[in-house]
């Protein structure tokens, strides 16, 4: 009964803080349809101003890192808010434990202080990887795109915003998006290209960064190369999904394993045992 009200009460929290921080001020503004600025939005209450933590966050170089994260998964809040949201969540943990036990054990609230620490980590970490998933998974169709519209007379950041307006919203074209918005504001078009390759990390990405700088130095024709990296791009996606389907039985082994064999031992074997120890396989 205990561990069923810590386990309401922890989750009661979580769903808290995660209206709090990523549903009323989550990522960044969505991308209307008949829009192609991507506008940051300043959440209603800013978790920097709770605990003064950027000074220690710059100094110990975790709010660079953060930073990058942060900016991948589209997170609107700086490093020190979501530092700050880590440490407010240990000190909501610590209490409730201290208030539910009524006694202040070191272990548990050690424990309960960890927990409450990797949480957002884990959060953050899983919607990157979600992120870079889907954007990875959209490239290829992207890449058929571009190249149409700039064999149709296009250039290219007509191409991007035509994409971005006939295409259905994904993280894709919040990514393409934020790259016209960073041309619009006086970036080079090359430097916007390499900044959202060095901030997404994926390699599709990367090669395409690569194919469009290395069309306009060479002078050739930017859809030929598009048609041969969404080629590229389709490939490297069957690819991982054979990886992945080889990984699936040597993922299934630990079910099988603790869960699985022990209940097909227990029907198999369970009666058998029964009768040997009442005696019943004594002619044997």
């Amino acid at each position: 009964m205990e561990i069923a009200i810590y386990g309401f009460a922890i989750g009661s929290i979580i769903l808290v803080l995660w209206g709090i921080v990523f549903t009323q001020a989550s990522s960044l503004s969505r991308i209307p349809k008949d829009a192609t600025d991507v506008k940051f939005q300043k959440p209603k209450f800013d978790f920097a101003d709770l605990f003064p933590t950027g000074a220690f966050l710059e100094k110990s170089g975790m709010a660079s890192s953060l930073k990058k994260s942060l900016d991948t998964a589209h997170i609107n809040m700086s490093p020190g808010a979501f530092f700050n949201l880590k440490l407010l969540l240990c000190g909501l943990l610590v209490v409730l434990v201290i208030s539910l036990t009524g006694t202040v054990n070191p272990l548990i609230v050690i424990i309960f202080i960890i927990l409450g620490y990797i949480i957002p980590d884990f959060y953050l970490k899983r919607k990157v990887a979600r992120r870079k998933y889907l954007i990875a998974r959209r490239l290829p169709e992207t890449v058929d795109l571009l190249g149409l519209c700039i064999e149709a007379g296009l250039d290219f950041v007509n191409a991007v915003k035509w994409v971005i307006d006939r295409t259905p919203h994904t993280p894709m074209t919040e990514e393409l998006a934020f790259v016209v918005e960073e041309i619009k504001w006086g970036k080079p078009r090359i430097q916007a290209l390499k900044d959202m390759s060095r901030r997404l990390e994926i390699s599709e990405i990367t090669s395409f960064v690569q194919t469009i700088i290395q069309a306009e130095r060479m002078g050739t024709p930017v859809a030929e190369a598009f048609a041969i990296l969404s080629e590229d791009a389709r490939a490297q996606r069957f690819h991982r999904g054979e990886r992945t389907a080889l990984q699936a039985p040597i993922k299934i082994l630990l079910p099988l394993i603790f869960f699985i064999m022990p209940v097909i031992g227990i029907i198999v074997g369970g009666p058998i045992l029964l009768t040997f120890m009442k005696g019943g396989l004594t002619g044997f």
